[in-house]
């Protein structure tokens, strides 16, 4: 069984960066996507960022373009979020998923971990 951990969340003023950790374990992840998905109060869950972790291709919602970077240490089972130019519309919780590649969607997810930008 997948599991996942994300950890990095906190308080952050507009403009700032922060740095978010999804350590996976329970599976050989070479044949799974790994993504970063949000949910601000009051507006359901959304797709941020993606990355594939055989060959490393991602793939970004147009909010996030340029700002924030997804990437993975394959000898730590790590998926990393930086975010940087941070704005108080960034602010939500913040969740780790996993999906096989060729799955219809993502079926594991983390705990999420709250990030808040104060402008």
């Amino acid at each position: 069984q997948v599991q996942l951990v994300e950890s990095g969340g906190g308080l952050v003023q507009a403009g700032g960066s922060l740095r978010l950790s999804c350590a996976a374990s329970g599976r050989t992840f070479s044949s799974y996507r790994m993504g970063w998905f949000r949910q601000a109060p009051g507006k359901s869950r959304e797709f941020v960022a993606e990355i594939r972790w055989s060959g490393g291709s991602t793939s970004y919602a147009e909010s996030v373009k340029g700002r924030f970077t997804i990437s993975r240490d394959n000898a730590k089972n790590t998926v990393f979020l930086q975010m940087n130019s941070l704005k108080p519309e960034d602010t939500a919780v913040y969740f780790c998923a996993a999906r096989l590649i060729y799955s219809a969607g993502y079926d594991s997810w983390g705990q999420g971990t709250q990030v808040t930008v104060s402008s």
